[in-house]
Parts: C-alpha cells; sequence; structure tokens
C-alpha cells in the first residue's frame, strides 16, 4: 500500500468531512495508528510530513520509535492502548499523550512517575461508552471521581477517548462521549475528543472529535 497517497486522500477526506461541519481543519488532529507496523512502513508518512503517531504497547514503542525519533526529532507519539500499571514509568518517558487513562490505580502510578521522572504528559480519560470490559474505559458512573483524583493528582487532562462498539453505529456513541466532555470539562471548549478510526472518522469529525485514530486507512492491513 502506497501510504503517502493514502495519508493524501484520507486528508481530503478530512478536509471535506470539516468543511460540512463547520470545521477548521487545524481542529482536527490526525493520529496515524502504526501498532504492529515497522519502521520501513512509518518513514514514508514520515517523509510525507505526518507527525503525529500511535501505538498500543509500550515495549514496542520502545524497539522502534528511539531511532525513528532520532532523525525526526518533531514526532509526537500517543499511546492508545490499554496501560498496565507497572508500565506508567515506562509511558511516560516514551510517549507524549496518553489516551488510556481508565482508573484510579493507574492514575496514582502516572502520578508516581511523574514526579519521578519531573514531566507530566497529558491524559484523555478513556470512558467505556459502550459498557464493554475487555475494551477497558472508565464507567461513565465513575467518571466525576476519577476526573476529581486526577486534578488532586496533577494529572494534566485533554478531554475524553472511546472505542465504540465494533457491530453498532457509531454516532450515537461519540454524540454521547461529547455530552459527557460538556458536562465535565472545566471551561466550555476546554476539553478535546479522542474517537473516530478508520471506517467512522468523517462520523467522529462531524460529531466534533478533535483526535481522530487512523491505523488500516493509512498503513493497510496489519504487519
Amino acid at each position: 500500500m502506497d501510504s503517502a497517497a493514502a495519508l493524501s486522500e484520507v486528508e481530503e477526506r478530512i478536509a471535506r468531512a470539516c468543511k460540512i461541519a463547520k470545521r477548521e481543519r487545524a481542529d482536527v488532529n490526525l493520529i496515524a495508528v502504526s501498532k504492529t507496523h515497522p519502521a520501513g512502513a512509518i518513514e514514508p508518512l514520515l517523509d510525507a510530513g505526518q507527525r503525529l503517531f500511535g501505538e498500543n504497547r509500550v515495549q514496542e514503542a520502545q524497539d522502534k520509535w528511539p531511532d525513528l525519533r532520532e532523525r525526526f526529532p518533531d514526532v509526537e507519539l500517543h499511546l492508545i492502548g490499554q496501560l498496565q500499571s507497572n508500565k506508567a514509568e515506562d509511558a511516560a518517558a516514551l510517549f507524549d499523550v496518553i489516551h488510556s487513562l481508565d482508573r484510579p490505580s493507574l492514575l496514582k502510578a502516572l502520578a508516581k512517575a511523574y514526579d519521578k521522572l519531573g514531566r507530566r504528559v497529558p491524559c484523555f480519560i478513556q470512558v467505556d461508552v459502550g459498557e464493554e470490559d475487555q475494551k477497558g474505559g472508565c464507567a461513565i458512573p465513575d467518571l466525576p471521581g476519577l476526573i476529581e483524583q486526577a486534578r488532586e493528582l496533577d494529572i494534566p487532562l485533554l478531554g475524553l477517548m472511546c472505542i465504540p462498539p465494533a457491530d453498532k453505529e457509531p454516532a450515537p456513541f461519540f454524540a454521547l462521549l461529547g455530552e459527557l466532555a460538556r458536562r465535565h470539562e472545566p471551561e466550555p471548549g476546554a476539553w478535546g475528543l479522542s474517537m473516530g478510526m478508520s471506517g467512522d472518522y468523517e462520523t467522529a469529525i462531524m460529531l466534533g472529535a478533535t483526535h481522530i485514530r487512523l491505523g488500516s486507512a493509512l498503513f493497510g492491513a496489519r504487519g
């Protein structure tokens, strides 16, 4: 798959969705999800100017990104997969944004890691909008408490993230995440929405996504 050509096509579709939604293209951050793909598959996108990338696993990112970042130091690396508490320090050292904060034990582990490393990586709180335990995510009734605890521990919050059920229309779940953000954000428009993947990102943009996470649309099938 010609990933540079795929990036151009995706950019056209993002721009079209933004125009229909009366949003600025600059308000939507495209994260190229490079999980399972080797450095050789990532380089064409880097050469084409893509700088935001997402990984699911800390170990995989540790293996392939240090060399790439030496050549492309302006890359911004996002952790989009579930994070084990015992990997919190490694994640805090490597990633620029974490999208999967979803429970008090992880929050405490991150706060400890941030204090040790002297850097505070901003996070999205992952919300279990579809009530699917296997995907991770904070249960909706637990969200206010987790937000309060994050503030007490000085964890910077960028907003909310979700992964809708694969077998259902995503729009209602995206709308729900937007409503939850409006309900809990510190001031209107302060929070972003990390939602939308290769099969539904245009719908997500229509419903306010600020960060979309695209893998197969850019890389083809997983490596």
